[in-house]
Parts: C-alpha cells; structure tokens; sequence
C-alpha cells in the first residue's frame, strides 16, 4: 500500500511514523508512506499557500493552484484509489472505513488549515472526506496520523497475530470485551474464574456476552 500525505509541516510526520507497528510496516514494505511539502508547490515568493476568502470573514483560506499541482503530479505517475480530505464538517471515522481502506493500493491525504480549502478542490479533486471526531484541530496532521495509523495496522502482515485486529472494538459494531493479564490475583482483585478454567467455548460465550453488556451500557447507538 502506498499513502501520500499533502501537508504544510512535512516534519511533523518524523515522530508517529518513526516507531513501533508504522516503523515496522515500513521496513518490511507492507505500506509506503510518502509526505509531500505543500510549500514547494506555491508560485509566489513568500511560498505561501493562503489567501483572505471572498465574501470578507476572519479566517484564511488555502489555496487552489499548489493543491491542484500536487494532486495532479502525484496523479500523472500512478492511478488513487481515494483522495481523502481531513476535515471536522463531514463524516466522521469508523471502523468499517478503515477496513474498506486498508485494501486499497493508494491512497492521498490532504491536511487542511486555517479556515479550510477552497471549496473548489473539494469539488472537484477531492474524493472522500473524514473526520476523525465533533472537534476542531489546529490542521490535518494530527487526524492524517491517527487514520493512516488505523489503516496500516490492519494490513495482513502488520501485526503478528493478524487475529488480534479482528478482536477489536467496533469490528462487529460491538466494544471489546474485558481483558485480564497475570497475576490472576492483585490486592484481592481477581480475574474472572472462567478466563482461567482452560473451556474454550465457556470462555467465547463469556466474552460475547461481556462485549454486548458494554456496548449497552457505554455505546448504545452501536447497536441500533
């Protein structure tokens, strides 16, 4: 899989990228990740990528040309699968859109700022858009990292135990059951006998049963 990541701080990607599960992913080649400086496209001698929008308002706006130029040479060398903008006003994440994408070939992210894009490229250039929760953010970065991060793990290969990611919350509109490590007994508080009793079948009926009781009490919506 290869992501390309459009952004205006092309540093701030060295630290997720750089460590455990992304890291490995990397070096084994199961994900290409590649992050493009905004900046360099800009034809202008400030290398700003910013304007006041029309109609008057607080807020700058990003510009079309050095998005467009990006998109599009990125484009000429290879077909994507999605151009996806990461923005708070549009639908947000789930766990079924980050199963569809963890299939695709490639992909681009397009981290937004200031007040937003112009509109235009959404129209036009832009294929499908996230939000990655009902809040705002100084920029795309941070919701770019968080979604590359919920894709690549998902990638067969990425994690040792492929089976552990199928466990997760949200993979069956459900949350995940409790989980429970050594020692069995902590200042008096116990595992639950039958994560300990060796019966397989107890144990699945168990945890099928826990995971629906939290989902109930915590998300309810899930199950609608």
């Amino acid at each position: 899989m290869r992501i390309d990541i459009i952004t205006i701080f092309p540093e701030y990607f060295t630290g997720p990228f750089s460590h455990s599960i992304l890291k490995r992913a990397q070096e084994k080649n199961l994900v290409n990740i590649h992050i493009h400086d905004l900046r360099k496209y800009s034809k202008n001698k400030q290398k700003s990528i910013d304007d006041y929008q029309f109609g008057g308002g607080a807020g700058m706006v990003m510009n079309i040309q050095p998005i467009d130029d990006c998109i599009s040479k990125l484009k000429s060398k290879r077909k994507y699968d999605e151009i996806i903008y990461l923005t708070p006003d549009s639908k947000s994440l789930n766990q079924e859109t980050c199963n569809s994408l963890s299939n695709l070939k490639n992909i681009i992210l397009l981290c937004g700022h200031y007040k937003g894009i112009d509109q235009r490229v959404r129209d036009q250039l832009i294929t499908m858009e996230i939000s990655i929760g009902d809040y705002v953010l100084t920029g795309g970065e941070l919701a770019a990292a968080v979604l590359t991060d919920s894709i690549v793990r998902l990638i067969p290969g990425v994690i040792s135990d492929e089976t552990s990611a199928l466990t997760d919350s949200f993979q069956d509109n459900l949350l995940s059951y409790p989980i429970y490590t050594r020692p069995n007994v902590y200042k008096g508080w116990k595992v639950p006998e039958v994560l300990l009793s060796g019966n397989q079948k107890l144990i699945e009926k168990w945890r099928e049963e826990k995971s629906l009781e939290r989902t109930k009490n915590i998300r309810p919506d899930l199950l609608k």
